[in-house]
C-alpha cells in the first residue's frame, strides 16, 4: 500500500481505514482528533456502530484514553481479559469485545488524536504479531499531517492575501465578503483536522444616537476606534471583520473554551476601556454543525445581550 500516493491527510486517511478493515475485519476503524475533553470523528470506516465524521464523544470515558495514558495495550482482542478496559464505563454502554489503538501525534510528541478499532466481538489473538504494522501506519498518518499542516499554514497566509482586496474602506478591516470567504477556507480546514475555533459578533450600542448628535464623522470615528480596539484584542492569526454599519465579527482560530471565554473578557474590557459600548455574542465551532452555525448562534446571543440591557 503506497500511502505517499495520497495527496492529503484525508485521503490517506481513508485509504488506511479501509486497507485495515478489509484485512483485519473490525465493525469500526477511525481517526480522531483530541480536543480538551472532547474526542473528535475525523474519518470513519463503519460497519455497524453507526458512527458519522463530526460526531463527538467523551475523551475520558474512551478506552483511546486509557490507551494513551498507558493503563491499557494498544491491542487487545478480547476486552473483558484486560480488566482496566472491561470495567470501563463505555463498555457497559456499547458493545466493545475488541480494541485497537495508536496515537497519532503533533511534531513536538503532543497528542492529536488516535487511529483505533473496536468491534462487538472478540477477535483473534493474531492480531498482536501486527503491532508494527498498526504502529507504521499510526507513524505515517502523523509524518502527513504535519507536512500538510505546515502547507496549511501557507495557505491561510495565502487566503488572508488575496483577502486583503476585500476590505471595508472606513476600517480597513475585512469586509463581509472578504469575511465570508475566509470563514469557507477555515471551515473546510476545521471539518478535515478537528480545529476547534471560536465566533464573535460585535454590535455597537448607540451609533445613530452619536450619528444624530453630533454628526456622521463622529460615528465614523467611532467605527474607527472600534475596529482598532477589535483588532489589538485579538491574536494577528485571527480574522477581524466589519460586516456593515455597526456590525464587527472575529474568527479565532483554534480556541480552546477556556481560550475563548478568556479572550471575550479581554474584548470586553478593551471596549471598556475606550469607553465603547456594545453587545457581544459568542459561540464555539462544533464539528456536528460548522461555523455557519457558530456564526448564527454568536449572532443570536449578542442580540439577546443587546435586549438584555433594555429589560426593566
Amino acid at each position: 500500500m503506497n500511502v505517499q500516493a495520497y495527496a492529503s491527510f484525508e485521503e490517506a486517511g481513508r485509504a488506511i481505514l479501509r486497507f485495515l478493515h478489509d484485512r483485519f475485519g473490525f465493525t469500526l476503524w477511525a481517526i480522531t482528533r483530541v480536543e480538551s475533553n472532547n474526542l473528535i470523528l475525523l474519518q470513519a470506516e463503519d460497519h455497524g456502530y453507526g458512527l458519522k465524521p463530526g460526531q463527538i464523544m467523551c475523551w475520558a470515558n474512551s478506552l483511546c484514553s486509557l490507551m494513551v495514558a498507558g493503563k491499557g495495550p494498544r491491542i487487545a482482542p478480547k476486552t473483558d481479559d484486560v480488566a482496566i478496559y472491561a470495567q470501563a464505563p463505555i463498555t457497559h454502554r456499547v458493545p466493545i469485545k475488541a480494541y485497537v489503538g495508536q496515537p497519532i501525534v503533533w511534531e513536538n510528541g503532543e497528542l492529536f488524536g488516535t487511529l483505533c478499532a473496536l468491534d462487538p466481538a472478540p477477535q483473534p489473538d493474531t492480531i498482536k504479531q501486527e503491532e508494527s504494522l498498526l504502529s507504521l501506519f499510526g507513524s505515517l498518518l502523523s509524518h502527513i499531517l504535519q507536512n500538510e499542516l505546515k502547507q496549511q499554514e501557507q495557505s491561510r497566509k495565502l487566503e488572508r492575501f488575496k483577502a486583503e482586496a476585500l476590505t471595508d474602506e472606513l476600517t480597513q478591516l475585512y469586509n463581509r465578503r472578504g469575511w465570508e470567504q475566509l470563514l469557507q477556507a477555515e471551515e473546510e480546514r476545521s471539518r478535515r483536522y478537528g480545529h476547534s475555533s471560536a465566533i464573535y459578533v460585535v454590535d455597537l450600542d448607540g451609533l445613530k444616537e452619536v450619528n444624530d448628535q453630533y454628526g456622521h464623522l463622529a460615528g465614523d470615528e467611532l467605527i474607527r476606534l472600534a475596529a482598532k480596539t477589535l483588532r489589538h484584542a485579538v491574536r494577528t492569526e485571527d480574522v477581524v471583520a466589519r460586516l456593515g454599519g455597526d456590525e464587527f465579527a472575529i474568527l479565532t482560530i483554534e480556541t480552546s473554551e477556556a481560550e475563548a471565554a478568556v479572550l471575550i473578557a479581554r474584548i470586553q474590557q478593551a471596549l471598556h476601556d475606550n469607553q465603547i459600548e456594545a453587545s457581544i455574542g459568542f459561540a464555539l465551532r462544533l464539528p456536528a454543525t460548522g461555523l455557519t452555525e457558530a456564526m448564527w448562534l454568536a449572532d443570536q446571543r449578542m442580540y439577546a445581550h443587546k435586549r438584555s440591557k433594555h429589560a426593566p
